[in-house]
């Protein structure tokens, strides 16, 4: 079934540095839209009087940790939920500060669209840069460029220009093809926010409300269908039974549909599908499933099992990726790290580091080494094959979580750009 306007659920990430007005934005949404009950109201009334100055306060209703509210700054990711009558959303503020990158870019992989929030009276700034080329990189469908604080600048038509101008420039350095759509806001008052504002008669555009509920999220069309087997199931059909469950990735599967198990490459055929355990004939692009193959084949945790479509994953031992660099410890060539991918681990050793991300220059350029935050691209040799795809071909597919394999911290985030076949 193809999603409508009217049953499609957005998932919508706050990104920007601090201070730009992430949160108050968020709780002007939410107050604006009549998304907040009254006993939310309240609360958030009483806490204005414990940690600011009296005003009503509309950021301390994502910003719950006793800490946040304290400093006044975003530290972990908050989501929250609400709907209109054209759609639902879910809502996740990140925070600004460069040690909590790691947060933003879990809010971020996973939305599809990406809200920049820019102060007007301090334009981009480094963190901005940052958080606009990881977004691009995460392949996030769309960008909502929000430049709060108008009110600040006199409503000036020309500040708005020149932050839409060096945003447009951020994105044209990570070469991303993202749409970008700037709307000049003041958060605080609401203008442009769900209702539109008297005070900017020269921008004639939607507000932000307006476009999180026309945007195209579709979802691609004829992609593989992707089963990376977590478990299999032998409790459910009785002693014959075997059940290779996981979660759908892409596409869709159905009873009789010829498979693929790599990255062994042993074919056979769908002769059973179980969704939320029951019987099915066809499951979808996010069911948790256990499907069960007509042949007696060896298939286990971590094996990936593929359905006919464009592009299908295939086997590699070699990755090139774009890695955000999110560990204390430097990151040097020949250091080993372990991936996990999918339902997969395997441990990698890095051939080299091609090239850094300069956030001021917005130029690629060498490094020895990656440090805290980094933006870079890298190459990796892996000892043994996983199975993926380019993350332009799919985000599931094509992301891989770096963990230390000694502390078992996780230490980077990497978007696969080219994948070689085994």
């Amino acid at each position: 079934m193809v999603a409508t306007l009217s049953n499609t659920q957005v998932r919508i990430a706050t990104i920007g540095s601090v201070d730009d007005g992430k949160s108050t934005l968020i709780g002007r949404l939410l107050h604006d839209s009549k998304g907040i009950f009254e006993d939310q109201l309240s609360a958030i009334g009483r806490a204005s009087k414990k940690y600011g100055d009296g005003t009503f306060n509309l950021a301390l209703l994502t910003d719950g940790l006793r800490a946040e509210r304290e400093q006044g700054i975003t530290i972990d990711v908050a989501y929250r939920y609400f709907a209109t009558p054209r759609r639902s959303f879910v809502l996740a503020d990140t925070p600004g500060h460069a040690q909590f990158t790691r947060n933003m870019v879990t809010g971020a992989s996973v939305s599809d669209v990406a809200v920049v929030l820019v102060d007007a009276r301090h334009g981009v700034v480094e963190q901005t840069r940052r958080h606009v080329s990881i977004a691009a990189l995460l392949r996030v469908s769309h960008l909502v460029l929000a430049v709060n604080k108008m009110d600040l600048v006199g409503w000036d038509e020309d500040v708005f220009d020149s932050i839409v101008t060096d945003v447009g420039a951020i994105l044209e350095s990570v070469d991303a093809r993202v749409p970008l759509r700037p709307v000049p806001i003041s958060a605080s008052n609401g203008d442009n926010v769900v209702d539109r504002s008297v005070n900017m008669p020269w921008y004639d555009g939607p507000t932000v409300l307006d476009l999180l509920e026309t945007v195209d999220i579709a979802p691609q069309a004829g992609s593989a269908a992707v089963l990376p087997v977590q478990w299999v199931n032998r409790a459910h059909g009785g002693s014959d039974y075997r059940g290779y469950a996981g979660p759908l990735h892409g596409g869709v599967i159905r009873i009789g549909d010829a498979v693929t198990v790599l990255p062994k490459g042993t074919r056979s055929m769908v002769s059973g599908i179980t969704v939320a355990g029951s019987p099915a004939e066809v499951a979808v692009a996010g069911d948790a499933v256990a499907v069960e193959l007509a042949d007696q084949v060896d298939v286990g945790r971590g094996d990936v099992i593929v359905g006919a479509g464009d592009p299908a994953p295939r086997a590699t031992t070699a990755l090139e990726a774009d890695i955000c660099w999110l560990g204390e410890t430097d990151l040097r060539p020949d250091d080993r790290i372990v991936l996990r991918h999918l339902s997969s681990e395997v441990t990698a050793t890095v051939t080299s580091i091609r090239s850094r991300l300069d956030l001021d220059s917005l130029s690629s350029r060498p490094a020895g080494a990656l440090v805290l935050n980094d933006i870079a691209r890298v190459t990796l040799s892996l000892d043994r094959p996983v199975v993926a795809t380019t993350y332009e071909e799919g985000r599931a597919t094509g992301s891989v979580v770096a963990i230390d394999p000694v502390s078992n911290a996780t230490v980077g985030a990497l978007m696969i750009r080219m994948v070689e076949n085994a």
